[in-house]
């Protein structure tokens, strides 16, 4: 309404009914706040767009679990991926897990997990995530490992450009 740009970031899952919905609200007209002061008639658009997500895929998969078969085969999954050098030269790595596992003694805790209650096994799945890599930062849409598109890259470079400019 006051002829600003600006970049909205949202975290929460209530995106499209708090946020979007107030911002189609502003283009279409809507009298509210300050449109009557600056003559607002409407106008403008919008761009969503999500974080490419990396370890938050797992946080995802981990909280939907509602079994222990489910529970045992995203340990199974996460400890191979995450300290198999064969996975990783055959395969894209796809979880990043923290500096505190001790990939040697894994394997030696597997029946200890699985005796875990299901909420137990998943604060400690959890645990063992680097959550400092929950989302693919910027600098790295480039590195092959993350298949981000080239689609994709071109609009994370137009974007930051333009924001930018």
């Amino acid at each position: 309404k006051m002829g600003r740009q600006y970049i909205g970031i949202e975290q929460m899952d209530y995106i499209h009914d708090l946020p979007e919905a107030r911002i189609k609200k502003v283009i279409t007209g809507e009298q509210g706040g300050i449109s009557e002061a600056v003559g607002w008639k409407g106008g403008g658009d919008f761009v969503y767009l999500e974080l490419a997500a990396w370890n938050q895929k797992w946080v995802e998969r981990i909280r939907e679990a509602k079994t222990k078969e489910e529970m045992l085969d995203l340990w199974k999954r996460i400890t191979d991926e995450g300290q198999s050098d064969y996975y990783a030269k055959n395969h894209k790595i796809s979880v990043f897990l923290s500096w505190k596992i001790n990939f040697h003694t894994i394997d030696e805790h597997a029946q200890a997990f699985a005796d875990l209650s299901i909420p137990d096994q998943k604060k400690f799945l959890l645990d063992c995530l680097n959550m400092n890599h929950l989302y693919i930062n910027y600098s790295e849409i480039e590195d092959k490992d993350y298949a981000i598109s080239v689609e994709d890259m071109k609009l994370n470079k137009d974007f930051y450009y333009e924001a930018r400019n």
